[in-house]
């Protein structure tokens, strides 16, 4: 299981590494879009976030089900906001800056109500 959990944990952070680089890239731009490095990313991290939950309840340790009911929720906004603007030529700035902003609150989620940090 210990595998099984950090392959999906690494794919889970590259994917939100994907998300917030395809929005970091577009920060000088005068037209923003969403970009398939964009849905590739949200939709990598989601259903390796997905995965991952699994994976816990399956070991010993006990599962934060609060934290993983607030991830899904930011996630499955992300997901969505992602996906419904896609075929889009481009997007609002503020939609853009919301964009970034949830997956960076995802990001300090998942770091700050860690385990490790108590």
């Amino acid at each position: 299981m210990d595998t099984a959990h950090l392959i999906l944990l690494i794919i889970h952070i590259l994917g939100f590494s994907a998300l917030i680089g395809g929005l970091l890239a577009q920060a000088g731009a005068e037209e923003k879009r969403v970009t398939g490095v964009m849905r590739d990313g949200i939709g990598t991290a989601f259903l390796a976030g997905l995965l991952l939950v699994g994976v816990l309840e399956g070991g010993d340790e006990p599962v934060n089900h609060a934290k993983v009911f607030v991830k899904l929720g930011i996630g499955l906004v992300l997901l969505v906001l992602v996906m419904a603007n896609m075929r889009k030529p481009s997007i609002p700035k503020g939609l853009w800056a919301g964009l970034l902003l949830l997956a960076v609150a995802e990001v300090c989620v998942a770091v700050l109500w860690s385990p490790v940090h108590t």
